[in-house]
């Protein structure tokens, strides 16, 4: 059963859900995203979200208010008579007046296995912290801060060198898939949900929050443990980078570290173990794997070593100033 939505996203995590819900012949009757932002080399061009970008391809009417503070926004919401309104990654907080006017409420895609990981960076905070599985969800919205009761579950491995951006592409496409399932039941009236409390009791998930990512974090420290190192790499990749300084040539430079996976080592913290860039850590090591300097494109470990080879014994990490 074809269903009116209104769907709401602003990133590319949110274009395969488009595209699955317009491919499987619902009545997209407004897409809202965030407004164009300025971009280019100056800042002077304003940009479309990829959503925007995706629905103006499709033919289908943007709208990008800058909330729903303005009645008027309101009421031109109210107006499109929804049956449901589909959410991923929005990025602007929903009032409940909102909330509450399309008949079937607004769902929501996301990414982590709810309550485990509410907030701004699920997928990234999954990795951080280790995480063997994650996944999609489909939760009908309420106030709180993804706290709404859940659907459909769509659960996936995390791959012990797999990074957020890798991540974040797969759990994209299996949104696409579990929100055109979850509209096919709710057309069918066959749509139920289970709220949090009881979900986190059945799987022992504690309700966490997903802190946005700063880019302080960035640094890595190798007086952690190994996996521990390797998980944040892994997080932070691609953005913001994790990163550290590197003797590469006659000098030390600045190399962001895009994948590694935790190995078996001893030594001094940051130390430089092999001829493979394996770096000795607390406990552990951690197997440097992809790398980028300044300025250059991502590559292996091994290309960049042809180029400038780091001896076992140097040191990874800030130096002191009278080092």
């Amino acid at each position: 059963m074809a269903l009116n939505l209104a769907f709401m996203g602003t990133p590319a995590f949110a274009v395969p859900t488009l595209r699955a819900l317009y491919d499987a012949g619902h009545r997209i009757a407004a897409v809202y995203s965030q407004p164009p932002r300025k971009a280019g080399r100056r800042g002077l061009t304003l940009t479309p979200s990829p959503v925007h970008a995706a629905a103006e391809e499709l033919g289908l009417e943007v709208r990008t208010p800058l909330n729903f503070k303005d009645e008027a926004d309101r009421d031109a919401f109210a107006a499109l008579d929804l049956d449901v309104a589909v959410v991923v990654a929005y990025g602007l907080l929903l009032p409940k007046s909102v909330l509450d006017m399309p008949r079937h409420g607004c769902l929501n895609g996301h990414g982590s296995l709810l309550p485990r990981w509410r907030g701004a960076a699920p997928i990234q905070r999954a990795i951080e912290a280790g995480d063997p599985a994650t996944g999609m969800m489909v939760m009908k919205m309420e106030t709180g801060l993804d706290t709404g009761p859940v659907s459909l579950t769509a659960e996936t491995e995390i791959g012990a060198s797999e990074t957020a951006g890798e991540l974040h592409d797969r759990l994209a496409a299996i949104s696409a898939d579990l929100m055109v399932e979850a509209l096919d039941r709710l057309g069918a009236g066959q749509l139920t949900f289970e709220d949090q409390e009881s979900l986190g009791a059945r799987t022992g998930r504690e309700a966490t929050y997903a802190r946005k990512i700063d880019k302080a974090e960035a640094a890595i420290d190798f007086s952690r443990p190994g996996e521990e190192v390797a998980h944040r790499i892994n997080a932070f990749s691609p953005f913001p980078g994790a990163w550290t300084e590197m003797p590469l040539g006659d000098k030390r430079e600045r190399v962001k570290l895009l994948r590694a996976v935790a190995e078996a080592g001893d030594g001094a913290p940051g130390t430089v173990l092999d001829d493979r860039l394996l770096i000795a850590c607390a406990s552990g090591a951690v197997r440097l794997l992809e790398l980028q300097r300044a300025g250059g494109k991502p590559m292996t470990a091994g290309d960049l070593l042809r180029g400038t080879p780091v001896a076992p014994g140097a040191a990874l990490g800030m130096m002191s100033d009278d080092a």
